[in-house]
């Protein structure tokens, strides 16, 4: 566990984004975030689940290897931490392609340099039957589960975090949480794109039982609004981007499905933009103040 303290103020941006099925237009519309939360001061990037193309995974699988590149590209171009939400991939992180054609759904945290420090394959597949126009979602008829939980180190001047890596439906499952937690996680990420529904009925409680859970701090990006698909489908999702804090409290959020809002004047943008700050100290006193994982018998 992380349990030195120094002087920590971490800043994070979380990206609600739009995503259409351009992955051009998708892409200046992360380009464009991430120079306005950089001009924020964040250090960390995080872009939902789906940021590239939400509908159309094989089409975008195959360029799986250019889009990962764009984001490395854009992670030093920045000089920020850039995790990119979600990519359908086409192969396991070992290069043997994905059988029985189906995909992963892969999460990848990029450093300043552009290096990639990170691969996390999404684990829980989301499944459900929903009174929305799609009805049911199988992921698992597209995608293969990962096997791997992932903790991978932001390093800040003399600090270094730790982040446990989840995408979407994973939030449902406090195991991965609490396993992440026990890795050393001081921060999990949680790049999502819940359907509209689920999202009003669950989507706060998750973030916050879930940093209840683990005592990290849990960051939101999520997709929001109407995803128009090109057999003239559309897809709503319940946005709502979040980060709260280790104790259950949600410290900032962007309260709207949609990418404006009652309490934000900007318009013409592809993005909303969430900040926060990650103090390590007042984590690290209050896990010391309710040691849950030290009386942990379970697991």
């Amino acid at each position: 566990m992380n349990d030195t303290i120094d002087n920590p103020q971490f800043s994070i941006a979380a990206i609600q984004m739009n995503s259409q099925q351009s992955i051009e237009s998708n892409l200046a519309d992360i380009q464009s975030a991430i120079i306005d939360a950089k001009s924020q001061g964040a250090e960390l990037v995080v872009i939902p689940e789906n940021c590239c193309s939400m509908g159309q995974q094989f089409a975008t699988a195959e360029r799986f290897d250019a889009l990962s590149a764009t984001m490395a590209d854009y992670a030093r171009t920045h000089g920020i931490y850039l995790l990119a939400g979600s990519l359908p991939c086409p192969y396991r992180p070992d290069g043997a392609v994905v059988p029985d054609g189906r995909l992963r759904q892969v999460s990848q945290l990029f450093a300043p340099d552009g290096t990639r420090v990170a691969r996390y394959d999404k684990i829980h597949l989301f499944t459900a039957t929903i009174a929305d126009k799609q009805g049911s979602y199988n992921e698992a008829a597209t995608f293969e589960p990962g096997t791997q939980t992932i903790v991978a180190p932001l390093e800040s001047g003399s600090s270094v975090y730790q982040l446990g890596m989840m995408v979407c439906f994973d939030l449902r499952f406090p195991a991965l949480a609490q396993r992440l937690r026990q890795a050393g996680a001081d921060i999990l990420s949680a790049p999502s794109a819940f359907t509209y529904l689920t999202g009003q009925a669950h989507w706060s409680l998750l973030l916050q039982a879930r940093a209840l859970d683990s005592q990290c701090m849990v960051i939101g990006a999520a997709q929001g609004g109407d995803h128009r698909y090109k057999d003239g489908n559309t897809r709503q999702t319940w946005g709502h981007t979040a980060i709260t804090t280790f104790d259950g409290r949600i410290i900032n959020s962007h309260d709207s499905s949609e990418l404006t809002s009652s309490t934000t004047s900007e318009t013409n943008k592809g993005y909303a933009i969430v900040m926060a700050s990650f103090d390590r100290q007042a984590q690290i006193q209050g896990r010391q103040k309710l040691p849950i994982f030290d009386c942990h018998r379970l697991a």
